[in-house]
């Protein structure tokens, strides 16, 4: 929704038909006040003032729209919801206090003992141990397959299915799938089809084009860009949306209003941002493939990539994040990753400053040997977030690590 001059709110989302995403990221959930202030205002309150105890009884009721308690409705925080929802191309999007609860927020809301769940191997760590660990405690039980083998998908198939579960590209190794077939899938069991948009954003993808009932991003990543705060974000149906948002009004893991203005900001500059990773990114994959302290690199812009063709038919870049394995082992990772001294030794991503981390000890460093080894975790692999400084001023700090592996 957007601005019209009458009126100091929203207006529907059909003034805004036909426009590209990057118009969507700065137009999408404009709100101002009586104030015609042109920048967004933050609404820093906890609850709001009824005009009389009939109007706070239909409020509460649910009989008059309007604002009740910042727990769950703020207009901040439906601002950047609004703008996500226009830009994923979902009917509505819910915000929540990080990536992981949207992810419970998700689960909890649309799951009950008993069900199932497939996720590919693939997907962060912590999102494994989510599923494997606490859902478990409450009568979930989850299948781990490869994310690239339908035939592992339909094999996990059970008639208690109910939901699956993918990031791609995958954290950390960068593969693909196939969303079409996998979205198939999910229609035959009658199942839900969830997928963790985070590495691409709607600017380089939107699930829902390609059958996904539910996109989850963590906002702490690209969504914000400059790693300034923590928040997630689900979008889907209405229908889907409201057992959400129920949930979120019982157990509480809101998105701040001051969260919420900071990424409602940084949408705005999130297709050019994307850009810049995209392109520095694919750079460095190439670089990084021609140096012989590296043994492999793991970018689906790269022509070797196994899913390289259809990462250009789901994607329009290739994203800001890849993975290498070095000669060596754990000492050799981190010496690559000591030797560094501009870019920043830190587990998160998304940020337009690089970072660089060690997967098998950090972010998904709570798995088991087994499942490491199962979701190609290995003690050489390093993972980049590509920043968007010069590229050759990149390089120049890489070197550093390739000589440290190469003495």
């Amino acid at each position: 929704m957007t601005y019209r001059r009458e009126e100091h709110s929203f207006i529907p989302e059909s003034d805004l038909e036909g426009v590209s995403v990057d118009t969507l990221a700065v137009r999408a959930g404009q709100h101002r006040t009586a104030e015609l202030e042109h920048s967004d205002a933050i609404f820093p309150t906890s609850s709001f003032v009824y005009g009389s105890a009939a109007q706070a009884a239909a409020r509460f009721g649910g009989d008059e729209p309007g604002n009740i308690y910042s727990r769950f409705t703020n207009p901040t925080v439906q601002a950047f919801e609004q703008r996500i929802a226009a830009m994923e191309g979902g009917e509505q999007a819910v915000a929540t206090a990080s990536g992981m609860a949207a992810i419970l927020a998700t689960c909890m809301a649309l799951l009950k003992s008993g069900d199932h769940v497939i996720c590919s191997r693939g997907v962060f760590g912590t999102t494994n141990v989510l599923f494997q660990k606490y859902m478990a405690r409450f009568g979930v039980e989850t299948t781990f397959v490869a994310l690239t083998d339908l035939d592992q998908w339909r094999g996990a198939v059970r008639p208690e299915t109910r939901l699956l579960f993918i990031e791609t590209p995958s954290n950390p190794l960068c593969e693909v799938a196939d969303m079409t077939a996998l979205a198939a899938v999910a229609r035959d069991a009658d199942a839900l089809f969830v997928v963790d948009n985070c590495f691409c954003t709607p600017v380089l993808q939107r699930p829902f084009e390609f059958g996904a009932d539910i996109v989850i991003h963590s906002a702490t990543k690209y969504l914000d860009g400059q790693g300034r705060c923590v928040g997630g974000v689900v979008v889907g149906s209405s229908k889907l949306m409201a057992e959400v948002v129920g949930f979120l009004r019982s157990a509480g893991p809101t998105m701040s209003p001051f969260n919420a203005w900071i990424f409602h900001k940084g949408l705005e500059t999130l297709p050019i941002r994307m850009r810049a990773h995209c392109e520095n990114a694919l750079e460095l994959a190439r670089w990084l493939d021609q140096q012989e302290a590296v043994e492999r690199v793991f970018y689906a812009g790269l022509e070797s990539h196994p899913q390289h063709e259809l990462a250009k038919k789901q994607q329009s870049g290739f994203g800001g994040v890849l993975s290498f394995t070095v000669r060596g082992g754990q000492a050799q990772a981190w010496a690559f990753i000591d030797a560094t001294r501009m870019i920043s030794i830190t587990a998160n991503l998304g940020d337009v400053k690089s970072t660089i981390t060690h997967p098998g000890t950090t972010t998904h460093g709570r798995l088991s040997p087994e499942d490491k080894a199962t979701a190609g975790i290995t003690d050489n692999l390093i993972r980049i977030s590509v920043g968007i400084e010069a590229v050759e001023d990149l390089k120049r700090d890489l070197q550093r690590g390739l000589d440290a592996v190469a003495g």
